[in-house]
């Protein structure tokens, strides 16, 4: 959220998202301000408040290009990117509508056993990964736990981009026990010291998701003027931790 902010400030533009494998509030304040363009997505939602209000209204007037798609196609095609593949196979979409939406995930012969209809999605690439994590080190680590998905994400991404809790001095590479929820500094372009930088939403082992406020977001973002009152008082509520 803190870097959501950022990219707001700057009035940012035409920017083409790619959830893991869906978003919330994030994606929704960035589609109200105006800065995307499209969106592939398998669901934007605000939890037990709904379906997130702006994305909702965006799908209604088409301001915003949507891709629909599912939680394991996603996940497939950035693996496809993370591991240099053109495309990577997927079963479990055989049958469904979705393929009449999207001509770019073709239906092709399992080449092992003729006759045996695959799915093939081409690979997704970002040229970014954004995220929030706990915490990194002065080498440009970054320990995302058992966050295995911000792993993808950064390894499929030409570079990252990570909001961090704290920074430490040690490695954390050092640390056998942790070593596997790190993400090496190879695969981080840069690191920006936000604390609470993902609420109103949770991190896990750090602090709970602040309800009310996500409540308070989707009532008032179901109007574009209501939107528009909370962007800018949220936006004043952070102008000290901007400067």
């Amino acid at each position: 959220m803190a870097a959501t902010c950022a990219l707001v400030r700057r009035g940012v533009r035409g920017l083409r998202l790619v959830c893991m494998p869906t978003s919330g509030i994030q994606a929704d304040v960035l589609i109200g301000a105006g800065c995307v363009a499209s969106i592939e997505t398998s669901a934007v939602s605000i939890g037990e408040y709904g379906t997130a209000p702006r994305f909702a209204a965006a799908a209604r007037d088409g301001s915003v290009r949507i891709l629909d798609a599912t939680c394991p196609a996603i996940h497939a095609a950035l693996q496809a990117g993370m591991k240099g593949l053109p495309f990577m196979p997927l079963r479990g979409l055989i049958g469904t509508d979705i393929l009449a939406h999207r001509p770019e995930w073709k239906v092709i012969d399992n080449p092992f056993a003729p006759g045996d209809p695959i799915v093939v999605l081409p690979a997704i690439r970002p040229d970014f990964a954004l995220y929030h994590a706990p915490r990194a080190d002065r080498f440009g680590n970054v320990f995302v736990g058992r966050s295995r998905d911000l792993v993808t994400m950064s390894q499929a991404a030409r570079a990252s981009l990570v909001t961090v809790e704290e920074v430490v001095d040690e490695s954390l590479l050092d640390d056998p026990e942790r070593s596997g929820g790190v993400v090496p500094a190879i695969f981080v372009e840069r690191i920006a010291v936000a604390p609470r930088g993902a609420a109103p939403l949770a991190l896990p082992g750090r602090y709970a998701a602040d309800g009310p406020a996500l409540g308070r977001y989707a009532q008032a973002a179901r109007t574009p003027d209501g939107f528009r009152a909370w962007l800018d008082e949220w936006l004043k509520a952070t102008e000290t931790l901007a400067a």
